[in-house]
């Protein structure tokens, strides 16, 4: 039995069953809930680490031979009060309590002071206090994070001085507040205009936010077993309050379509699961294996953002095959509207076409198929105009220099900077050895006179032993910040003309250097993975349509929208433009892991219109219209709820751009761009066009393909001949009882 058989049973049993489906959703919420508050463990930006490269196998030797200094480290800097200087008795007695301070946080295992570093300008206005803990920076407590940044707050007030504590303990974890609010009321008043009905609405809108409750609860459950970033949560609730609005706007548009034929609600229920319900399994089946596929690329906290993600989408899934059916029932007949503009012909969907005003939909894909070369030439263009500032993107990892201007880490970073230079927040560790005493002492002395001859060092700090002489760390200070690209030249002059030269094992660590490994790393992965995604669309849509020309056309529409996406993205966070309107602090380089991410829910979202959209195309084909009036009255069906669902998503997506995070606003902004660009201007202007080129030739598939290729009826057409699914009482199986009517 084909797929629609099975989801139309599905549909009718969670309709009759209603009850029972809703008490399993509200148990399974309640126990997971119960998980995640028990064990919510989300870490920090600390897990975006990628291990067998050079940076990473650096830090895992300090960790062995320097296990004192295997914690998180803090920076504490300090601008003397006006007048002040903390070369005198009361700046020193301030460094001194700010110091003792220190020590009494839980988990600190040493404070080294300015008099012990020399961390103190020439004038004696700014000094650097570093506080080392025993635990990584995603271990420490939030209790104990707070009294870090809270350290010289009452100090601060009695001395005039400035103390601001930064460092890898204060970096903040992308957090979201209120701002998703702003996405649901938008999605809210979206679904209202749709239906024309507040109860349809709601139900739409409570079904998702029930599958959303349950796959983000089970991510937090699952952090106190597995590391994620702080990012992970975040992304798995942008997609799956997303996907799970638009999945359950498309089944319950579908089920009305129904009931406005004369179908018996169950029976509509069932078509609706049997239809859209199929087209809601193939497109989030593309969107869970381009988000688990990020497991291909062999980078741990990769891989479980993507997992993470595609289990909030497969919940979003589930939900709206079986929860939507059984709000359904409890919504009864009150889902239609009071009054509708129009109802729809009873007829099949090769007639359906609007007899009165045409819709706006109609209106739209009358003038794209009316001149289809011109549309799709100046389409095209456009996107590719846009998409010219993809070719400067620069990639990086985000630091305190990019955070919120208000957090303590962002105006650490700025003190220290304005005192130190910016150099000083993007030290360079290089490791020797290990090796013997004799031989590590030697590589070292030889290795610090070679870095201080460098161009673009302003400081080489003095070498650091193991306890057993074997090994030894030496720090450098580069003229530039992490960002700088004089900063990744130096660090590749130590990698290819140094280390080469020193009789030792030389590896080169610290913020810029794992910046740049992790880049390189993702960079290299990304041709690979994106040759994956499109494979998957090229397969899955012959399967899904039986076509060879409809997948190629979508996968080239993917490509123009990732591109266009990655300009767009660019030209705000990298150059700078609106930068003040959407609210971005600070520009610089691009999350390294953004553009993988991108591509990922960027292609998933992708199929999904392209499937709402082109499968009803296909419906009416296969209902006996020409290609061109299928094109047209397929579109005519789908650009409601389609458009709908689109502003739902730019809505979800966009009320992140107003999140504090940098990392957040930017994933927020690209996706909403995404959805932009794909919805409207590839699936809604650029397919109709060129299916109307097409024509027949659309649907024709090779008869050796024809032959490997298993039916999969995503439209429903076996479900004409089923005899459960006729209307009236007669047809509905035995047991199920006729709806109660409000």
């Amino acid at each position: 039995m084909i797929m629609a058989n099975y989801l139309n049973r599905l549909g009718r049993y969670a309709f009759t069953q209603r009850r029972t489906v809703l008490a399993v959703w509200i148990v399974l919420l309640a126990l997971i809930g119960t998980g995640a508050a028990a064990f919510h463990n989300v870490g920090s930006g600390a897990a975006l680490t990628v291990p067998g490269t050079e940076s990473q196998d650096a830090r895992d030797a300090l960790a062995r031979e320097f296990p004192q200094a295997a914690g998180a480290s803090g920076s504490i800097a300090l601008r003397a009060a006006p007048g002040t200087t903390f070369t005198e008795p009361g700046g020193r007695a301030v460094l001194a309590e700010v110091a003792d301070a220190a020590r009494g946080l839980d988990g600190v295992s040493g404070v080294v002071t300015p008099e012990q570093s020399g961390a103190v300008t020439p004038d004696g206005r700014y000094a650097i206090i570093q506080v080392q803990f025993t635990q990584s920076a995603n271990d420490i407590s939030p209790e104990t994070k707070q009294a870090y940044e809270q350290l010289g707050t009452a100090i601060a007030e009695r001395s005039g001085a400035t103390i601001a504590p930064g460092g890898e303990v204060a970096t903040p974890d992308p957090e979201v507040g209120a701002t998703e609010i702003i996405g649901v009321a938008v999605a809210a008043v979206v679904l209202v205009l749709t239906f024309g009905s507040l109860i349809a609405a709601g139900m739409t809108m409570l079904t998702a936010l029930v599958g959303v409750g349950v796959g983000t609860a089970g991510i937090y459950a699952a952090s106190g077993f597995v590391t994620f970033t702080g990012v992970t949560p975040i992304l798995a609730l942008m997609l799956g309050l997303a996907v799970g609005i638009d999945y359950a706007l498309f089944i319950t548009a579908r089920y009305r379509q129904e009931l406005a034929k004369g179908r018996s609600a169950v029976d509509a229920a069932g078509r609706a699961i049997g239809t859209a319900g199929s087209a809601v399994v193939f497109a989030g089946s593309t969107v869970i294996i381009a988000l688990a596929a990020l497991s291909a690329v062999g980078i741990p906290f990769l891989s479980t953002m993507g997992l993470a993600a595609a289990a909030a989408v497969l919940v979003a899934v589930l939900v709206a095959l079986t929860l939507t059916p059984a709000m359904l029932g409890f919504a009864g007949d009150r889902i239609q509207p009071r009054a509708p503009r129009s109802a729809a012909p009873a007829g099949d969907g090769a007639s359906a076409v609007p007899a009165e005003k045409p819709t706006a939909g109609a209106r739209w894909v009358g003038i794209v198929t009316r001149r289809p070369v011109r549309v799709v030439a100046i389409t095209v263009l456009g996107l590719i105009v846009v998409a010219l500032p993809a070719r400067d993107m620069q990639l990086g990892l985000p630091t305190n220099g990019t955070a919120t201007e208000a957090t303590a880490a962002r105006i650490s970073y700025d003190l220290i900077t304005e005192g130190f230079g910016e150099g000083y927040n993007s030290q360079i560790v290089v490791v020797a050895g290990p090796d013997t005493p004799e031989r590590s002492s030697a590589a070292t002395t030889a290795l610090g006179a070679a870095l201080g001859e460098l161009d673009g060092v302003t400081a080489v700090a003095p070498a650091q032993f193991a306890a057993d002489g074997r090994t030894s760390l030496t720090t450098v200070v580069p003229a530039g910040g992490p960002a700088d690209p004089a900063t990744e030249k130096l660090i590749a002059t130590i990698r290819s003309d140094i280390a080469p030269g020193i009789d030792a094992t030389i590896a080169v660590t610290g913020v810029a250097a794992v910046a740049i490994d992790v880049s390189d790393t993702l960079t290299s992965a990304l041709p690979i993975y994106l040759a994956i995604v499109i494979g998957l669309s090229l397969i899955l849509l012959t399967v899904v349509f039986r076509s060879v020309l409809v997948p190629l056309k979508a996968a080239l529409g993917f490509l123009l929208t990732t591109a266009a996406t990655f300009g767009a993205t660019v030209a705000v966070f990298q150059w700078g433009w609106l930068a003040d309107v959407l609210g971005v602090d600070s520009t610089g380089p691009i999350v390294s892991f953004l553009p993988i991410i991108l591509i990922g829910v960027t292609f998933g979202l992708s199929m999904d219109y392209e499937v709402f959209l082109v499968s009803r195309m296909r419906e009416d084909y296969l209902h006996g219209a020409d290609a061109r009036t299928a094109t047209v009255t397929g579109f005519t069906h789908s650009a409601r709820v389609v458009t709908a669902a689109a502003v739902i998503m730019i809505a979800v997506f966009s009320a992140f751009v107003l999140a504090p995070d940098p990392t957040v606003k930017m994933i927020g902004f690209s996706l909403a761009v995404g959805v932009v660009v794909d919805a409207f201007l590839v699936r809604m202007t650029i397919v109709p066009a060129v299916m109307s080129l097409l024509g027949d030739r659309a649907w024709r598939l090779p008869k050796w393909l024809d032959r490997v290729v298993p039916t999969i009826d995503i439209e429903g057409a076996a479900l004409e001949n089923d005899g459960r699914t006729g209307t009236g009482a007669d047809a509905r199986p035995e047991g199920e009882q006729d709806l109660v009517r409000a």
